[in-house]
């Protein structure tokens, strides 16, 4: 009994030290996934055209019903326009509202005045195909890459998104 005690402490903390490991920070290199969802338009958008942009990409899950992404994504846009003179960086807000939600999300972005690449993800085809389990969930891709991921928000994530951008096109030049 004590023997089966002691495996389980050790698988348990092998499970958690992966798991921290890829969800806060590194991205592991993994290649962006190819998924059809939709633009705002209700127009087929595969997500592979996100690798195409040539500098680094953000990529952000979120949802209307989320506070943490809607403020992540607020603090975000102070800075976008900056961010994009600086780094050439896109960002893809992609929203995981279903359909009893997604409804909300043309006007919300719209009293935002977000300037982002609003996605919309209502089958969670995409969040799956990602491994997102929560929002908000912040990936950076370049070369089609994954670069970064890091889950939740708290004030100041958006610094360590900042400063990996600067890495990044830092190392591009």
């Amino acid at each position: 009994m004590r023997k089966a005690g002691i495996g389980f402490l050790a698988f348990a903390l092998v499970f958690a030290i992966t798991s921290f490991t890829f969800s806060n920070d590194e991205g592991g290199n993994k290649s962006l996934p190819s998924v059809d969802i939709q633009n705002m338009k209700g127009e087929t958008f595969n997500t592979l055209d996100i690798a195409s942009h040539d500098g680094p990409v953000i990529i952000s899950f979120w949802a209307t019903w989320c506070s943490p992404c809607k403020r992540e994504l607020n603090t975000i846009a102070e800075l976008y326009t900056d961010w994009q003179e600086e780094t050439g960086v896109e960002l893809y807000a992609v929203s995981i509202d279903d359909e009893r939600t997604k409804s909300r999300v043309e006007p919300y972005i719209n009293a935002q005045a977000w300037d982002y690449n609003i996605l919309l993800d209502s089958n969670f085809d995409f969040k799956r195909a990602m491994g997102v389990n929560n929002v908000p969930h912040t990936f950076i891709v370049m070369n089609g890459k994954i670069v970064y991921s890091h889950n939740n928000y708290a004030p100041g994530d958006e610094d360590a998104i900042y400063d990996k951008l600067l890495e990044l096109t830092a190392d591009a030049e």
